[in-house]
Parts: C-alpha cells; structure tokens; sequence
C-alpha cells in the first residue's frame, strides 16, 4: 500500500466479500428514497461503482429506472420521482449541481421530484458550504455520504482511487484522506480478520497506523473474532520511492496502461487491428472509428500470465501459446471413440475462449510494438537510464532541451526533469530556471 496511490495487493483472498460489502451498503443507501431513481453520476465514480453494482442489478432489483452523467448542461427529461447525485466532494462540481438543480425547477412539471446528494468518500464541509453560497442546498432532501473504501479490481489487487492524496499530504499538508485509508483497513480486519503483524515506512504510513491504533482501542475488544486471513500488511509512503511512477513502464500491462491508459481494468484500443472479417464486410467503404473496449484482469488466463512479464518476453510466450492451442484443436482428428470425441468436445468452449483471448493479445502486443520500437520511445528510454546511472545529471540535458524545442508532451517532458531532480538529489536553480524559460518560451 502506498500514500498517493492507496494499492494494495492481496493474493489468495476471497475479494468477493469485500465487494458484497460495499455493494450491500451502497443499495442500502439508495433504497432509503422510495420509488422510481434516476442517478446522476459524477465521471470519475461510474467505473469504480461498476466494480461493485453492475447497472442491471441496480436496474431490475432496485427502481434505478435512468442513469445520467452529471454535466453543466442540466440533466434529460425524466418522470422518476428520486434524483440521487453521487460525486465527489470536489468544490466545481458543486457548481455543476447547483446548474442541474436551477434547470430542474424552471422545468417543472406534473411529477414532483426529490433530490438527494450522495458524497464518495465523504462529505465535506466546504462542499455544503458552497451548495448554501449557490442557494440550492435546501433542495435536498437528504446530503450523505457513502465510504467506498478499497475497491476490488482483479483477484490480486485493491484501490482506493485516491488519485489526489500524495498532492493533499505533501503539498497541502491535508491528512484528512489518510483518516479513510485507516478506516477502508479496518473494514477489511472486519471483513477478513485482525492482521497480526502491520509494518511501515515514512511519516504518513505512522500516521496510519497509528489512527488504526485508535481506531482499535475505541472498539474496546468488540472487533469480530475471525480467524486471520491475512499474515502481514506493509504500508509505504509514496515518498519513499518517487522515482519508479516517474519511469517508463516496461512490462506488458505497464506499457498498455503507458501508451492506452487502463482506466478501472477497462481499455480502449484502436480498431484497426481487431476488425473481424464480418465487420470489414459490413462497413463497406465506411471507415470503423469506434475505439475497441477490452477488460484486462486475471479471469483472462492469458493476460494473467503476460501482465507482469517484461515486454520482450511476451512474443516468446505468445508463440508458444499459439502452438500449444493449434495442438489442441488438432486433437480432433486423432480421436476415434466417442469417449475421446466427447473428452474434446467437452474442452472446446475452453478452446475456443483461448483462441479469441490469444487473438485479442497478439493484436494488441503489435500496438505496443510499434511504439516500443519508434526512436522517440527509445531515445526517452536511453535519457532515462542516463540518468538514473547518475551521467551529467548536473548539467542541462541535452534530450530534454530537444523536446521542449520540438513541442513534445509537456507531462512526457516534466516527467523527465523530475527524474533528472530526482536522480540529483534537486536541480540547481540555474538549471531548473533554465528549464523553466525554455518551456515558457
């Protein structure tokens, strides 16, 4: 786990208990407003939730009868009697909800609607405190909030989508969000047992710990009685290690998230390389520009055993994964008595599967190849390694200078020069001003 990116990996754990927590909690929340809901979605929640409340569920069992994105330009036309907003407790889109509701009330109509504001994870006081400056917080009938803690993602890996918290801790010095990442680990000691052992380094893993401390004598030895499911828990600062999250990823989930971008195990890929011949046919001279989406988790046998392989051995194993399902399907024609037809027949749904995966794989493993190998990824990989073997790390870099000139990605650009800093324990005025005048300029 780590204080700006609150991961925490878990391995040979039931994650289906988490994930039937917060999906109780979260109905439940949505239940108290009687009758038919609209939910008004703030983006950077609608993927998490999906991890946890899939919309059918919501949909069939629950009187969510319309789902919308929560946007300025006010919200479609609904005959639901609830509208839930769930959001963050982010100081703009207040100003985006108190647009909705003005829009609502000049609209009228027969069907009175209540509003109800959800806060993920927590509510805030200067959040309510601008709802109020806008004149729009007494058109709620209810402001709560829901603690979506640590979120399932794969078999293998929790997050607290905290994205902003390194910023809040070190720049801010804002210690609130750690409050939540003690309680999210106490659920899970509630959930899965006491952890018996819980080491950690820097100052916002004490912080942690010691809140969970509290947290602990405060229940007075009423914590659940399970049996421990989890040995140990490592807590780590982000501090501790700023260098790697500035590098280039090099295996082969790290490079699809690097030039793709996984956002909630989800990715979208350009089309080209997965059109189906049917679609070809289909499309006639119109071209397909609809990006490809794809769920990359460990359900995918495949992907499971790629994810963390360095990006050179993957053709290796995609090869030899090509050679051993081809071996498979050629089974048919060496079985002879119907127990050996039906032993193949029975495997083919599984056959098949592997086929469609090692297809989806292969295609996007030539995607990442075409940027791995272009001289812009492997001229910044080359200053990359420069630098981290410590040459001229003091000077102006001369690579860095070319792609400020050439207009290049200003986040590829300043992920360099925080390297360089990094590598250097600090730059020297000069050189950062320097730095600083060429990017202006």
């Amino acid at each position: 786990m780590a204080a700006g990116a609150s991961h925490l990996n878990s391995s040979k754990l039931n994650l289906g208990i988490l994930r039937e927590f917060y999906r109780r909690e979260f109905l439940e929340s949505i239940d108290k407003c009687i009758g038919t809901k609209a939910l008004v979605w703030d983006d950077g929640l609608t993927g998490p939730f999906g991890l946890i409340a899939e919309a059918s569920l919501l949909k069939e069992q629950h009187e969510v009868e319309r789902m919308f994105r929560l946007q300025s330009s006010g919200l479609p036309a609904s005959s639901v009697q609830n509208i839930i907003f769930i959001v963050r407790p982010r100081l703009s889109l207040m100003e985006v909800i108190s647009q909705c509701l003005l829009s609502e009330e000049m609209k009228g109509g027969y069907v009175r609607k209540e509003f109800y504001l959800l806060f993920v994870p927590r509510k805030s006081l200067l959040c309510e405190k601008k709802l109020k400056e806008l004149g729009v917080y007494g058109s709620f009938a209810s402001v709560d909030e829901f603690n979506l803690g640590l979120i399932p993602f794969d078999s293998d890996l929790l997050s607290m989508e905290m994205d902003e918290l390194y910023r809040e801790c070190y720049l801010d010095n804002d210690f609130t969000s750690l409050f939540f990442v003690a309680q999210s680990l106490m659920t899970l000691q509630a959930l899965y047992g006491t952890i018996p052992y819980v080491y950690g380094k820097g100052d916002c893993a004490k912080h942690v710990v010691d809140m969970m401390r509290r947290m602990k004598m405060e229940m007075g030895g009423c914590e659940p009685q399970i049996t421990p499911q989890i040995d140990n828990l490592l807590i780590l600062d982000r501090n501790v290690d700023l260098l790697t999250p500035l590098l280039s990823q090099l295996t082969y989930e790290g490079l699809i998230d690097e030039i793709f971008n996984i956002k909630n195990t989800n990715v979208k890929l350009p089309p080209e390389k997965f059109i189906t011949p049917e679609e070809r046919k289909n499309s006639k001279e119109e071209a397909i520009t609809e990006q490809k989406k794809f769920i990359l988790n460990s359900s995918d046998e495949l992907f499971a055993e790629l994810r963390d392989k360095n990006f050179n051995a993957v053709g290796g194993i995609v090869s030899r994964k090509a050679k051993t399902i081809t071996a498979e399907f050629d089974e048919r024609h060496t079985a002879k008595t119907v127990g050996e037809m039906k032993q193949f027949v029975s495997k083919l749904p599984h056959l098949q599967s592997a086929r469609t995966s090692l297809g989806i794989h292969t295609s996007i493993a030539e995607l990442i190849k075409e940027v791995t190998d272009s001289d812009e990824f492997l001229d910044s990989l080359r200053c990359q390694q420069e630098l981290l073997h410590g040459l001229e790390t003091d000077k102006v870099n001369p690579y860095i200078e070319d792609c400020i000139a050439r207009e290049e990605s200003l986040i590829k650009v300043l992920r360099l020069i925080c390297i360089q800093s990094v590598c250097n324990d600090g730059l020297k005025p000069k050189i950062l001003e320097h730095y600083k005048r060429e990017i202006i300029q």
